[in-house]
């Protein structure tokens, strides 16, 4: 590290999961770093998401697991449900840290930023509220970043943390396709059954539901339509669509369905996935968590990985004696462990898609258990 030239800065585009974990844990390594974020609030879209075993694994490591812990909702197990509304099996998921700790953390989104953003600045990050990058120059070992306020950074590192459709990745030069899979994705926040102590999957004749607890008293509907265009639906038409849905699921959906005309939002998105297959890296920037690697939904390891970068990057930069060779080493340690988990969301995906529920209960397991691995 003593021979980059000048002080170790960095800056990061997104405040994201992705972003605001490099920036926590590059900042404890000593450097200096800023985040230029697009939007004009810290308030994030969306209801909840699924923290698994490496999330809290790694988020460990920045001592964050037992705030999220505190925060979330505790769980060790997924159950299936069969079309029928019938249970046919468990998956019950590794305990990374610690047996007498959950498996996995339902956590609603806005608290999870808050958490990420409380200790990047706790620990020195600046983040920037409406700004991006706008043009990307490599000058010797140092990358100048021009923001779009019209000014100019010179720094030793830059990572595009901004996600799914990244400009960051655009102005690298680094391109790759987005995927459809056919898959709208629905998510509505609602208060949480008491049955509800752990995720719930229900297999429909069309489509596939559930629920993940993330508090004591709330959690989160989530339904995969399958078989379906990209189409934008007016907001009054999400809650009684979303309803309509639900009502073709036996069981203990219909307690669900009730729930959701009480929702505060209901949001309706794409099935996307992206892997960048050629290099990550362009001399001392690099593309991290969704701009680089974006599985579907299913296997609930999104923000796993976009975690698992931010750390892992601030390893290899710290083993290595020049950015660009710890942005090499970086891409070569995460670039089979996210292919194979994006690989293996497509193939849930398409088997969802198909109706063939029971092929997909052990693939689910089989990624669990990649991720279980070490980073």
């Amino acid at each position: 590290m003593n021979s980059y030239r000048g002080a170790r800065t960095a800056m990061i585009v997104g405040a994201g999961v992705a972003g605001l974990t490099a920036a926590t844990a590059l900042a404890g390594a000593g450097w200096q770093v800023e985040i230029a974020e697009v939007n004009p609030s810290r308030a994030t879209s969306g209801w909840g998401l699924c923290l698994t075993g490496p999330a809290l694994r790694a988020l460990a490591e920045l001592g964050l697991a037992d705030d999220c812990l505190a925060e979330g909702y505790g769980m060790s197990v997924i159950t299936h449900m069969d079309v029928d509304g019938e249970p046919v099996g468990q998956a019950r998921l590794p305990r990374l840290i610690g047996a007498r700790r959950p498996a996995m953390a339902g956590m609603a989104r806005p608290v999870l930023h808050r958490i990420l953003h409380t200790e990047a600045e706790r620990r020195g990050v600046v983040v920037q509220q409406e700004l991006t990058v706008t043009a990307v120059d490599q000058e010797g070992e140092l990358v100048r970043v021009q923001l779009s306020d019209g000014t100019v950074r010179q720094v030793a590192l830059l990572v595009g943390a901004d996600g799914i459709r990244s400009s960051t990745r655009s102005l690298l030069g680094l391109e790759t396709s987005l995927d459809y899979h056919g898959q709208m994705v629905w998510r509505a926040l609602v208060p949480r059954p008491q049955w509800a102590t752990g995720i719930h999957q229900f297999a429909g004749k069309a489509d596939t539901a559930g629920l993940v607890p993330i508090s004591a008293g709330e959690a989160y509907v989530f339904v995969t339509e399958n078989g379906v265009e990209q189409s934008v639906l007016p907001e009054a038409e999400l809650v009684p669509r979303l309803r309509q849905i639900l009502k073709a699921f036996p069981g203990r959906v219909a307690e669900i369905r009730p729930l959701v005309s009480v929702s505060e939002s209901v949001v309706r998105r794409p099935v996307l996935t992206a892997f960048l297959e050629g290099a990550w890296n362009q001399g001392n920037s690099v593309v991290i968590g969704d701009a680089a690697h974006a599985p579907a939904p299913q296997m609930a390891s999104g923000a796993a990985l976009a975690i698992e970068d931010g750390l892992v990057l601030a390893e290899e930069l710290g083993r290595h004696e020049s950015v660009g060779a710890g942005l090499e080493a970086f891409v070569r340690r995460r670039r089979q462990r996210c292919r194979t988990l994006v690989e293996t969301s497509v193939a849930i995906a398409g088997l969802e898609h198909a109706q063939r529920h029971r092929e997909a209960y052990p693939l689910t397991d089989a990624g669990h258990r990649l991720m279980a691995e070490p980073a």
